[in-house]
């Protein structure tokens, strides 16, 4: 049995600019962190003593007989690329609910691919998850979704990621005392809407016309840089709340589904409310409300969101992990030789 435990992300500045249709035309970067939520994949080879050769726990149970049979997209197309001949049994638990935001969808990818390959005696790099499961999604499963989530559940830590025209993504660590990341860490406060959305849905919206959205994402392209600065500086940390709020506004202008009037009377409440800035995360639509608000004002910002769920967080630097490692490679031959004696079907390889 192998378990794997794979981070969220939250990302700050350039979001939209890490689409493929956008950076292989004019380059990207985005500023992001993995953060201390986790999706975690329990996986084993599943002994042929059952009717279904691959079973799947997740808000669904799926029991299959083949991989074209999954309805899940994620756990069909990765176990086709890593090319999976035995039976397995796929159980996943989430720390935080999924289409919030969170890059939830990327890190069940990483985290499967981390256990898949675990599981067949393999180490993936991290260099080597980020970039599968970016194929994995884009190519395969062909959904609208950009290359950073992947690279943040992947890697881990609070970085720079810079997508190239070449299709080349470099993932540069940003080096703050650990006072500053503790400050930047405190002023930040993460609340659930409740509102429920898929996020190629919305990306959607914006990527199919993108080059007309040139000047916005050129705007929060160099948000990335601006925000890197704030926070190497000595100037307050609250100049980084305000880029954020500037960052939302240049958001909103890439489509009408990035927000919509809960969402607009949410985030005017908080500041209202001491909030110097804030996003929602992810593309947009519903998910988490990632606000920036000084210590001296969250009591008062969780008393008036007191119907939303505030979830504490802190920066996670290690990314996918394997954190149980025990695998069961028991050889069954002589069971399915059996099986066949008894005129019981044998066990099947699975088909790809």
């Amino acid at each position: 049995m192998i378990i794997s435990r794979t981070p969220y992300r939250i990302s700050f500045f350039g979001g939209g600019t890490d689409y493929p249709d956008w950076y292989l035309k004019n380059g990207g970067s985005v500023l992001a962190t993995a953060i201390d939520k986790y999706c975690y994949i329990t996986c084993r080879y599943l002994p042929p003593f059952f009717e279904h050769k691959i079973r799947i726990v997740y808000s669904r149970v799926e029991s299959c007989q083949s991989i074209n049979d999954i309805q899940h997209p994620s756990v069909r197309e990765t176990l086709r690329f890593i090319k999976v001949k035995r039976g397995v049994e796929i159980h996943h638990d989430g720390d935080l609910p999924a289409r919030s935001g969170m890059g939830s969808s990327s890190s069940f990818t990483v985290g499967l691919l981390h256990t898949l390959y675990a599981i067949e005696g393999k180490m993936p790099t991290k260099k080597q998850l980020a970039l599968d499961s970016i194929h994995i999604e884009q190519n395969m499963i062909k959904e609208t979704v950009g290359s950073q989530d992947q690279v943040s559940a992947a890697y881990g830590g609070f970085n720079k990621i810079d997508f190239s025209t070449n299709g080349d993504i470099n993932v540069n660590l940003i080096v703050l005392s650990k006072d500053r990341l503790k400050e930047l860490n405190e002023h930040l406060m993460l609340l659930y809407t409740g509102i429920v959305r898929t996020a190629s849905n919305v990306a959607v919206s914006y990527v199919n016309n993108i080059d007309k959205k040139s000047e916005l994402l050129n705007r929060m392209h160099n948000m990335v840089d601006e925000g890197i600065s704030i926070l190497k500086g000595n100037s307050c940390v609250c100049k980084f709340g305000e880029l954020l709020n500037e960052a939302w506004k240049a958001k909103r202008g890439l489509s009408s589904k990035v927000t919509n009037s809960t969402v607009d009377e949410l985030y005017e409440f908080a500041k209202s409310n001491g909030a110097i800035g804030g996003k929602l995360t992810g593309a947009g639509g519903g998910g988490f409300l990632l606000l920036f608000v000084p210590p001296s004002h969250q009591k008062k910002v969780r008393e008036a969101f007191g119907n939303m769920i505030h979830v504490p967080f802190s920066f996670e630097p290690n990314g996918s992990q394997i954190i149980f490692y025990d695998p069961d490679q028991k050889d069954y031959s002589s069971i399915e030789n059996d099986r066949t004696n008894r005129t019981i079907s044998p066990f099947r390889e699975l088909t790809q």
